[in-house]
């Protein structure tokens, strides 16, 4: 059973930066393939972007593409996503997740998830 939680979450103006951690603890963190989605109020949980359980490989959502980078420190168990150029539209919770599978875009591929950090975007 493999227990994550994000931090990292805020009120940022448009246009600026946060960086949010992804903390695991009790499983195997480097066999795991880590995914970031997103929520608004009233929305499907969304995919943002997953990286590969060695940090060789990545995939984004259009929407965040060359803004948002994912990476992850595996002698940490922490997977991070940096964000760049917020919009307003970015304004949602935050949750990571674990997954078995290779990079995987859909939520029904993950296997454990954390319970979210907000990220406010202001105009």
């Amino acid at each position: 059973q493999v227990q994550l939680v994000e931090s990292g979450g805020g009120l940022v103006e448009a246009g600026g930066s946060l960086r949010l951690s992804c903390a695991a603890s009790g499983g195997a963190f480097s066999r795991y393939s880590m995914g970031w989605f997103r929520q608004a109020p009233g929305k499907e949980r969304d995919f943002v972007g997953a990286i590969s359980w060695s940090g060789g490989s990545t995939s984004y959502a259009d929407s965040v593409k060359g803004r948002f980078t994912i990476s992850r420190d595996n002698a940490k168990n922490t997977v991070y996503l940096q964000m760049n150029s917020l919009k307003p539209e970015d304004t949602a919770n935050y949750y990571c997740a674990a997954s078995f599978n290779v990079l995987p875009i859909t939520r029904g591929m993950y296997n454990y998830w954390g319970q979210g950090t907000q990220v406010t975007v202001s105009s």
